[in-house]
């Protein structure tokens, strides 16, 4: 019974009524029966000839319908139902017959706003015998007993919205020509204050959160399809009527939720804003049929039409008016001095009162093309208080439904965050308010998240004499962004002093939509710091991106917040590590650094559980390294973007003529490759290799017997400069000398001058007839004695092949020289010099002896795998003679 009173009776006086433009309505009712009122019987209802005055016609029909409604509700009426009705009718009279009433009368209390108290003074002094309506007692005898069934709580929260609810109105016995016709329904302006009677209460108990209330709006999903279908049927049937629709849209709802959502979807899906009416360039929309039927108003259009649906379908309904961040704000705006510029409403669901704004989950607007652009945005629907209040702040302070509210000054304070900061699930952590001053020229946003998210940011400075953002945005030199699983920090750097405008942008990780616009700042900027400017980062982010393990990283070397400080000579390391193997392509961005050169600064290394990139800097200032990443075994994948590094070199950088050399391939150091064809356990298990006396042996095993092992060494000096390399005498090739044992393989190299070199291995396994790169290593040696050449090698030395004496290539004239060497599967073993000299194998199976060089310009040692085979020529060493060694 109390919840079909409810919906009985609904609000009659609407907060967005100036109390100037309600007209008295003249109503006569005399002693009439209850069924008099059901059939509609007055006579000023049924004869228009009586009643010239149509609205008042219209009202006191609708009062008899509303009085059948009620006495449908209620059980059938029995003479003591009747002798009650009597007795609160004469009480009622009696108690308006005087002025000196009690306080303490039930229908008194009830009646608490002061504007009922002023509509029954003008009652009183209009006539001077009260004449009342059994209608009207009988909706007093009802509010009363529904009064006392319920909680002490909710029947505070009743007086007052009952107070606001019931007009005592009265009409002349006879119809006057001269009367003024009722006005029409107009709704206040935006910044009108509510009356008081509307104000709810604020309780002591806990709220209960919007997830209570329902889990996800997915839940609406039947209801949502419903609405919109029939919306575009009004539409097509020309239903302009707020109350017609209303009843439409919410038939088959279970609840008030879900009527309340339907007014909203229809709100939101059938009601764009009125641009051009709020710039002034077209008359405002006012009453809610002209809104429905040109299908656009303004902010109280949007209010209007949901307070008169509400009510058309018994759900309690205010208007609300204040302050927004909508169009015209910006941040520090003083509001003190301005008055309140939008509307919204509330609404009374499941024991509290709940916010909502149909009007912004409409659409957005777009101020910069002045168009109106539809966009659902389900945020606004029975939005949380405390994320209502950084958004929209009302002019009466109970309508805030916080616990502890706060100031117009705070509310101006507070971040500009739009829906979708709270869709995401982001906290601001800093900074709290909406303006940042830099610290030396410099200061930090930070954002936290729930989830994985991408983030950008947007920069633009404010124009010194208008204080709009000026429309050029700053490059991302001006910021340093890191982004992890639980947010982001930004970094901003302003290039000079001056007033900024500062956006952030987000979106789900993995989404490639648009980035969605989800707060934003103010900067203030006294002074800059004096530091090298950053290169632009097209990639958003700094540090390891946040997709970074979904494409296989784990973790890397360097910190996300700081840039990585590069040593004093130069270079510097970036290691990821990952959970399968994957293929690595870097990028080194600086001022003044272009694509050649910034590829002899770089040298990879591709490992199974590792990548690392070798990073050689030649310049002062910062750098930026962007590092891709693909499945190893997935040749036709696309590279993806996982980092983005900040390298900082605060020396002079590496002289340029030490870089790395440009024909490196991206297999440096053992990896991938060497592993696949059964390499390990390699003595150098880096890229770089370090020669401090200009020689070194780099050693490996070898699993697979067949695989033959090919090494190459190059330098970029040597390349580009012929005549250096011939000076020497010896090609680089007599510079390296591959020994293979059982399973062991050794490169010796032996570098004839300081520089950077590189060594390049490579590997065929029968019948390939190419070389395949297996790895590169980079030498650098800094000893500045010349290296001596190995002898030349032939096709014969082969595994097992071993040169202990001499290991240089080129010998004295004139002098003798002891050989040894051990040749697997050899029976005889010799020295062609001067003379034919054979060697002999002692018991540690060497073959040794001594031969002269006299003055032959080249000794050859060679070897037969049986007395009747030919000797082979293993290798050849050079003599020199006087002329060249003087």
């Amino acid at each position: 019974m109390t919840d079909v009173m409810v919906q009985k009776f609904p609000f009659s006086c609407s907060p967005c009524l100036n109390e100037a433009d309600e007209q008295p309505v003249a109503e006569q009712r005399s002693h009439q029966s209850i069924n008099q009122l059901e059939q509609g019987t007055l006579k000023a209802a049924k004869d228009p000839n009586n009643n010239p005055n149509q609205a008042n016609s219209k009202l006191e029909y609708e009062d008899t319908v509303s009085a059948s409604k009620v006495r449908e509700a209620q059980a059938p009426s029995t003479d003591s139902d009747l002798q009650n009705i009597d007795m609160v009718y004469s009480e009622y009279c009696s108690t308006h017959s005087e002025p000196s009433a009690s306080p303490n009368s039930p229908i008194k209390s009830s009646l608490t706003s002061d504007k009922q108290d002023r509509d029954l003074s003008s009652v009183e002094n209009s006539r001077s015998k009260c004449q009342v309506s059994y209608k009207t007692v009988f909706e007093k005898w009802a509010n009363l007993q529904y009064e006392e069934q319920r909680p002490s709580t909710k029947r505070q929260l009743s007086a007052e919205s009952a107070a606001k609810s019931v007009t005592v109105r009265k009409r002349t016995t006879v119809a006057s020509s001269k009367e003024e016709p009722v006005k029409s329904l107009t709704h206040t302006n935006p910044g009108t204050q509510l009356r008081k009677a509307g104000l709810p209460i604020r309780l002591s108990c806990q709220r209960q959160p919007r997830r209570q209330l329902f889990t996800s709006t997915g839940v609406f999903h039947k209801m949502d399809t419903h609405v919109i279908s029939k919306g575009k049927e009004l539409k097509e049937q020309a239903v302009f009527s707020p109350q017609s629709i209303a009843r439409v849209i919410t038939q088959g709802a279970k609840n008030e939720l879900e009527k309340i959502r339907a007014i909203w979807v229809w709100l939101c899906h059938n009601i764009e804003y009125d641009l051009d009416g709020y710039l002034g360039l077209s008359p405002k929309l006012c009453t809610p049929e002209e809104v429905i039927k040109k299908g656009r108003g303004v902010c109280s259009g949007f209010s209007s039409i949901c307070l008169e649906m509400c009510r058309e379908v018994g759900i309690q309904c205010e208007e609300v008016s204040g302050y927004s961040k909508g169009i015209g704000h910006w941040p520090g705006r003083r509001l003190a001095d301005k008055p309140s510029d939008h509307m919204w409403n509330a609404v009374w669901v499941k024991g509290q009162w709940e916010l909502l704004d149909a009007c912004w989950g409409a659409g957005t607007v777009n101020m910069d093309t002045k168009t109106f652009i539809k966009r659902f945005d389900d945020f606004y629907f029975l939005t949380e208080p405390r994320d209502f209040i950084n958004s929209h702040f009302p002019d009466e302070e109970n309508w805030q439904l916080l616990e502890t509210p706060i100031s117009l000054e705070q509310f101006a304070l507070i971040p500009l965050k739009t829906s979708a900061f709270y869709t995401l699930g982001l906290t601001l952590q800093q900074p709290t308010q909406y303006k940042i001053i830099t610290d030396d020229g410099k200061t930090t946003v930070s954002v936290s998240s729930c989830r994985r998210l991408t983030f950008a940011y947007e920069l633009r400075q404010r124009d010194t004499e208008t204080g709009a953002a000026r429309q050029n945005e700053l490059d991302g030199s001006c910021g340093l962004l890191s982004v992890t699983q639980q947010g982001m920090s930004l970094r901003l750097l302003p290039p000079e002093p001056g007033a900024y405008e500062l956006k952030l942008f987000a979106r789900p990780d993995g989404d490639s939509g648009t980035l969605l616009w989800v707060c934003t700042l103010e900067l203030e900027c006294p002074a800059v710091q004096q530091s090298q400017s950053v290169p632009p980062n097209p990639y958003l982010s700094w540090g390891l991106g946040s997709n970074a393990g979904a494409h296989g990283v784990k973790a890397c070397s360097v910190p996300s917040q700081d840039a990585l400080e590069v040593c004093e000579t130069g270079e510097c390391e970036v290691v990821l590590h990952t959970s399968r193997p994957l293929m690595m392509v870097c990028e080194l961005v600086h001022s003044e650094l272009d694509f050649a050169l910034a590829k002899r600064c770089l040298a990879l290394q591709i490992a199974a559980e590792r990548l690392v990139c070798n990073v050689l800097c030649p310049y002062k200032g910062y750098y930026r390294l962007s590092v891709f990443v693909r499945d190893y075994d997935d040749g036709s994948g696309s590279f993806q973007n996982v980092g983005n590094f900040l390298l900082r070199c605060r020396g002079l950088g590496v002289n340029q003529n030490m870089l790395y050399p440009s024909d490196l391939s991206p297999w440096c150091g053992p990896g991938m490759r060497t592993q696949a064809v059964g390499l390990s356990h390699f003595s150098h298990t880096g890229a770089l290799v370090n020669l401090p006396q200009g020689r070194c042996n780099i050693t490996f095993h070898c699993s697979t017997s067949q695989l033959q092992i090919h090494a190459v060494l190059s330098a970029e000096s040597c390349q580009k400069n012929k005549e250096k390399s011939n000076q020497a005498g010896f090609p680089l090739s007599r510079h390296i000398l591959l020994t293979f044992t059982d399973s062991k393989v050794t490169v010796s190299v032996c570098v004839p001058q300081p520089g950077v070199y590189r060594l390049g291995l490579y590997g065929r396994t029968p019948p390939q007839q190419d070389y395949a790169p297996l790895c590169d290593y980079v030498l650098r040696s800094t000893c500045d004695r010349c290296g001596e050449p190995f002898p030349c090698v032939y096709s014969a030395w082969g595994k097992g092949c071993v040169l202990l004496e001499p290991r240089g290539g080129v010998l004295a004239p004139q002098s003798w020289v002891c050989f040894r060497v051990r040749v697997s599967s050899a029976c005889r073993v010799s020295v062609l010099a001067e003379q034919r000299v054979d060697l002999k194998m002692n018991k540690s199976r060497v073959w040794e002896g001594k031969a002269f060089t006299g003055d032959i310009a080249q000794i050859k040692l060679t070897a037969a795998t049986s007395d009747t085979s030919d000797m082979a020529v293993l290798m050849t060493f050079d003599v020199l003679n006087l002329e060249s060694r003087l």
